[in-house]
């Protein structure tokens, strides 16, 4: 399983500054990994660039047993025609039904089924909009700020189950949360200015896990070299 960027230039249409400038990285092992980095830099149009919404300009983008990307984001609505319930029946495959069972219990969203998208909270709607697409058949899930608005302690429950639940799947997190990345991203790539050479820099992260038991790395060194390379 591999994702590989080479040298991507991206500019979007009608500009002379690129976004992205040369920016090569390798996701090549299941679990957590992470964008990191100021706002600006292009966390986001790379997502898009994964996920074939845009276009680069030059470079390579290449898969190995990576056959769906999905792309989840924070500013995702939906239609208030139906119940969140039956929304997400309508995007669950058959044999999947069990999973979003599970996962609507884990996420805390038991009791919400029979409400619409708009009645809930914004943490209740990130959850709901991460969940819709941990339901469906991906090889690689991208979340850009998908738990926003949502507590410390639920958000650390729901990392932790994910890696539980999808250990052969790939999770390229986005988030402005450099303790939350620091602690549960296996390998986190700091983005930076184009200016900068080169553009992204891998940080081994601490990978925490439920019932971790190896000695992990430092957290405050971690932390510490995320902020000094961005």
């Amino acid at each position: 399983m591999r994702l590989e960027c080479s040298h991507i230039d991206f500019f979007y249409p009608g500009t002379q500054i690129p976004v992205l400038r040369g920016l090569s990285l390798r996701l090549d092992a299941p679990g957590f990994h992470a964008l990191f980095g100021p706002s600006g830099v292009g966390k986001t149009s790379l997502a898009k660039l994964l996920t074939g919404g845009f276009t680069a300009a030059s470079g390579q983008i290449q898969t190995e047993s990576v056959a769906t990307i999905l792309y989840t984001h924070n500013q995702e609505r939906l239609p208030g025609w139906s119940s969140i319930g039956r929304h997400l029946e309508l995007v669950t495959p058959g044999h999947n039904i069990a999973l979003k069972n599970a996962l609507v219990e884990q996420f805390g969203l038991t009791s919400h089924m029979r409400q619409r998208f708009n009645e809930l909270s914004l943490g209740q709607q990130n959850r709901i909009n991460l969940l819709r697409y941990l339901v469906q058949d991906f090889q690689m899930l991208i979340m850009d700020e998908s738990l926003a608005n949502v507590d410390e302690q639920t958000r650390g429950r729901i990392v932790l189950t994910i890696k539980e639940v999808f250990p052969e799947a790939i999770f390229l997190y986005i988030s402005h949360n450099v303790l939350e990345v620091a602690q549960y991203c296996h390998r986190i790539w700091i983005l930076r200015d184009i200016h900068k050479s080169p553009q992204a820099i891998p940080i081994r992260g601490q990978d925490l896990r439920k019932n971790s038991a190896k000695e992990l790395p430092d957290l405050q060194q971690i932390m510490l070299e995320m902020v000094n390379a961005s």
